[in-house]
């Protein structure tokens, strides 16, 4: 007979460390996410039934299986970007996962897993406002984005002449950019995807990318265990078709391809 040892193979999931992160949420029974709320496509709170939904959310739902064993024991928290670091070092949460754009500033308060995901910046603008096309048509024009973020600086490197509107979440922008207020909202262009689908005859997306932003899935400072966990799991799912699976059933949606946003098989 077989002995059958508490690994994945045997349909458990395997032991970790004791005293790492990972064995610490197995024995509570649930992993608690930091995300957003309001970035339909990546975090978005349904009104209706309350559920998390969007690629980051399963994702987020993806890590609470292997850890847990179900996707379902999973506490979402609500993390706008600018508190997305405190959130972290504080301890409120286990790992952030929130259009959460790698930079080296952010690297020195926490740590980052490789890339699960790259996006492009964008531009959403009015659909009959003709004048802006590029990020160059901005000069003179005010801009929507979120405090936090890194559209901010690269909107003032790219065109420091725009009048920049900086705002704690990117739904704020919305109504202002529907009522003539600002000009554009600018940020990761699958943001701007999951806003312009709620608003698809009155905005537009200019669709003409500058920068890459390479996501990462933000943990405590120095978990080098954890990181390591995490981007096995990242590597497994670009391997096995999670990650794609995810992808089509939120992002894809649009009929947006995974191209150019899908990290390279690991």
């Amino acid at each position: 007979m077989l002995l059958c040892v508490a690994t994945a193979g045997c349909g458990e999931p395997g032991p970790f460390p004791e005293d790492s992160t990972m064995a610490r949420i197995r024995e509570r029974g649930v992993l608690t996410v930091g995300t957003k709320f309001d970035q339909p496509m990546f975090g978005y709170k349904d009104p209706v039934s309350g559920r998390i939904t969007g690629f980051d959310a399963e994702i987020a739902r993806l890590i609470a299986k292997d850890l847990t064993g179900s996707e379902r024991n999973i506490r979402f928290v609500e993390t706008v970007s600018r508190e997305r670091e405190n959130f972290i070092t504080q301890g409120l949460v286990d790992l952030v996962v929130a259009t959460y754009s790698i930079t080296p500033a952010r690297a020195t308060l926490v740590s980052f897993t490789d890339p699960y995901y790259y996006a492009g910046q964008d531009l959403l603008v009015r659909a009959g406002d003709m004048t802006i096309n590029q990020v160059s048509d901005l000069k003179g024009k005010t801009v929507c984005t979120a405090k936090g973020s890194t559209s901010v600086d690269r909107l003032r490197s790219t065109v420091p002449e725009a009048d920049l509107e900086i705002v704690d979440a990117y739904s704020i922008c919305v109504p202002a950019l529907v009522s003539g207020r600002v000009d554009a909202i600018s940020t990761d262009d699958t943001i701007l995807l999951g806003l312009l689908a709620q608003h698809p005859d009155t905005l537009r997306m200019v669709g003409k990318p500058f920068g890459r932003e390479p996501y990462g899935i933000g943990i405590r400072k120095q978990d080098a265990a954890f990181r390591d966990y995490l981007n096995g799991l990242i590597a497994r799912w670009l391997r096995d078709g999670q990650w794609d699976r995810a992808f089509m059933a939120t992002i894809g949606v649009t009929g947006t391809t995974s191209a150019s946003s899908r990290p390279a098989n690991r």
